[in-house]
């Protein structure tokens, strides 16, 4: 049982498999048999998890052990007392109210790295930084939050999901999680429920041929071939 923590760059599509000149997952991490536990959207950054092996991916990714995810929003207007309780009680979304949720302003992170390309700024329009703690995960949810309480989404970067932390990493590198903790923190979650068998490997996607032995990188750094 493997898990890697990789920081997905801005404009990377959460998948091994090419269908267009966008760049994925195998511009970066080389490993064989593992694959995402999760999404972030092509046009968010920071933790991806991945894992090789069925009963875990199905833990993290089952909204019944509604793991803890961290956000980091940069916003367009600095949003009130008003707008961030009504993040923290849940938003009336088309698809149903979110739950209630972390909500708190926060300064630029001085670690965040620059984004490329930058994000568009208006000179008359501030802007603020927000972190964001949610139990769900609907399609593009931060966003969609944000935006209707008024301050759209200029920039998102996830920074943690359930214990496993962003800190770190660059974008485009990853870490293996130590087997020890992975172990002990799987241990204390209790048996799955999600119909598959103990030890049963994770759901493959269609994916490219990985890279010969020789060619994977160490934890931490990139695959050959990088897009840049």
């Amino acid at each position: 049982m493997r898990l890697l923590l990789l920081n997905k760059p801005f404009r990377v599509l959460t998948r091994f498999r090419r269908g267009d000149a966008r760049a994925t997952l195998a511009d970066f991490i080389a490993e064989p048999g593992v694959y995402p536990a999760g999404r972030l959207d092509y046009d968010s950054e920071g933790l991806l998890l991945l894992t090789d092996d069925g009963p875990l991916q199905s833990l993290i990714t089952d909204p019944r052990h509604a793991l803890e995810k961290v956000y980091l929003a940069q916003v367009e207007g600095v949003p009130d007392a008003a707008a961030l309780a009504r993040l923290r009680a849940g938003v009336a979304l088309p698809d149903g109210r979110t739950r209630p949720a972390g909500a708190r302003l926060i300064a630029e992170p001085a670690w965040l790295w620059p984004r490329d390309p930058p994000i568009r700024r208006r000179a008359a329009i501030p802007v603020a930084w927000l972190e964001l703690r949610l139990r769900e995960g609907r399609n593009r949810q931060v966003r969609r939050m944000t935006a209707a309480v008024g301050h759209p989404t200029l920039r998102l970067v996830r920074t943690a999901v359930g214990p496993w932390q962003l800190a770190g990493l660059a974008p485009g590198a990853w870490r293996e999680a130590p087997r020890a903790a992975l172990a002990a923190w799987r241990a204390q979650l209790g048996p799955l429920t999600s119909g598959r068998r103990a030890g049963q490997s994770a759901s493959r996607p269609r994916a490219p041929a990985r890279s010969s032995a020789a060619d994977r990188p160490s934890s931490g750094r990139r695959a050959p071939g990088r897009r840049r």
